[in-house]
């Protein structure tokens, strides 16, 4: 079985279950504010792209922290998991298929773009 650290996405389902059961994972979307204020995932944080090397190091004092990324359809923040990893933060991983496979799977009231 692989474990956070081994594999940098995260599927909708897995998200959704791990969510539902508790389980404190900080969302961080990455896409630019007015997609933010468009739709967004519960709870999550909104820090831009481009903003997130500004914050390497922060991410980096909390090494055993599974930071979710998401963005749109999940490129976006397939980078900035990578970032962080590479940065220090082992367990950061990215949403498969962003927050519009989050739309189509787990969640169609959230709206779609």
């Amino acid at each position: 079985m692989s474990s956070a650290r081994d594999n940098i996405e995260i599927t909708v389902a897995e998200l959704a279950a791990r969510l539902a059961a508790g389980e404190p994972l900080p969302l961080l979307d990455v896409r630019e504010a007015w997609e933010f204020d468009y739709c967004r995932l519960a709870g999550a944080r909104l820090l831009p792209m481009a903003q997130i090397p500004l914050h390497l190091a922060e991410f980096a004092t909390h090494p055993e922290v599974e930071f979710i990324c998401y963005c749109h359809t999940g490129n976006r923040s397939l980078i900035a998991a990578d970032w962080m990893r590479r940065a220090g933060v082992p367990c950061a991983r990215s949403l498969a298929g962003g927050i519009e496979q989050w739309a189509r799977d787990i969640d169609p009231t959230v709206p779609r773009y």
